[in-house]
């Protein structure tokens, strides 16, 4: 195939940058243009709810690479600068600019776009949490001594619960779902999340939704939920999910449902691939699709991504990777590969949750599908080759 002179990857966050460093180590020497939403350098995630909310990091420790660093991947930086579509035909990316930036391959990988309420944040004091001018916001909130309600158990939710207690606040952390994490690692480790935030002091309103958001003078003063209770408070955070940010891709030809829809080499349309939270491919391991939203994957499949669109569609290499996820909590540290189903049946198989310390294994379909940790990485490590492994019903 004729060989590649411009690369655009559009989304400057790790899935991308890691993309743009890979495109250069296999060999890429032509025209290279990352494009990103914020104006600031490609930074990493996971801290914003923990050691940064909590004031333990300063922001310019998130950098994921240096001014130098990025000098030497030789790519024209547009940041601050929204995508705005995509002509396939053309072979070009325009901008919110009106600038047209053309390409020979194309990457996609701009990640995600946190879901909000139907109502409520218009009201001061109503935040989301995905940036670090988020993440920024929330902490100066945060110093004030506020009580903090925060809408969703995930693992967003969970981890910025955890630190505002840890801060010292008072906390209540609501969800729809039976436990903390139970659409993450089902409800056996969630009833152990329940134990964990309730331990520290966090009251949990479990099984309850969230039916408005009451204000006075512009701000927010109160969580009424779907049972009527109202629980007052001064910061609340909607941690209740996220979105593909896809939208400036609804008027191409570019596939989408729950994501950039991609064929197993990452590829979505000739000379278009995805990396990263926005990639959605068929998943080998249930013979549907999935789409993963972990920091692992972001940098594995950047890492695949960049060595297909190289290679072409006739060398591609299937990219079908075990998921890895963690999230730290309080003192807990839990790590898990594979999946972790809310049906599957989970069996303790080292340590013992009393202690703090376990591995378990998740089964389902007489078969081991993932594999957990709490506070357990090296044992855990010992595990992760059974995933896939047979086992008696």
């Amino acid at each position: 195939m004729p060989e590649k002179e411009r690369i655009v990857v559009v989304g400057a966050s790790a899935a991308g940058l890691t993309t743009a460093e890979a495109l250069r180590r296999e060999g890429f020497a032509g025209t290279l243009t990352m494009v990103g939403e914020e104006p600031r350098v490609p930074y990493d995630r996971p801290p914003l709810s923990k050691q940064v909310l909590a004031g333990a990091r300063e922001p310019e420790t998130t950098v994921l690479r240096q001014d130098a660093d990025l000098g030497r991947l030789k790519a024209e930086l547009r940041l601050g600068c929204r995508a705005a579509g995509v002509d396939t035909a053309a072979r070009t990316v325009t901008l919110e600019d009106g600038d047209r930036l053309s390409y020979d391959g194309l990457v996609i990988a701009t990640g995600l776009r946190p879901r909000r309420l139907p109502f409520g944040h218009d009201l001061a004091g109503v935040h989301v949490l995905r940036t670090l001018d988020d993440a920024l916001t929330l902490r100066a909130q945060l110093l004030g001594g506020p009580r903090v309600v925060v809408i969703g158990a995930g693992f967003l939710g969970s981890e910025i619960a955890a630190t505002a207690r840890g801060l010292g606040l008072d906390v209540t952390l609501v969800d729809i779902a039976p436990t903390p994490l139970a659409g993450q690692v089902g409800p056996w480790v969630g009833n152990l999340m329940a134990g964990l935030h309730q331990d520290h002091g966090v009251r949990l309103r479990m099984g309850r939704g969230v039916a408005g958001l009451t204000g006075g003078n512009g701000r927010v003063t109160e969580v009424v939920l779907d049972d009527g209770a109202r629980l007052p408070a001064d910061v609340v955070v909607v941690a209740i999910g996220s979105v593909p940010a896809t939208d400036w891709l609804r008027d191409s030809t570019i596939p989408l449902g729950d994501g950039v829809l991609c064929d197993s080499h990452c590829r979505a349309a000739p000379g278009v691939y995805a990396a990263g939270d926005v990639a959605n491919r068929p998943d080998p391991a249930t013979g549907g699709r999935v789409r993963l939203e972990q920091r692992t994957n972001a940098t594995t499949q950047a890492l695949a991504v960049a060595r297909n669109l190289l290679a072409g569609p006739e060398d591609a290499v299937p990219y079908a990777p075990v998921p890895f996820g963690w999230t730290d909590q309080y003192d807990a540290k839990i790590q898990f590969h594979g999946r972790c189903p809310a049906d599957a049946r989970v069996t303790c198989v080292e340590g013992d949750p009393r202690t703090g310390r376990f591995v378990a294994l998740y089964q389902e379909g007489g078969r081991v599908v993932g594999v957990l940790g709490w506070n357990s990485a090296r044992a855990l490590h010992a595990y992760r080759g059974r995933i896939g492994e047979r086992v008696p019903e």
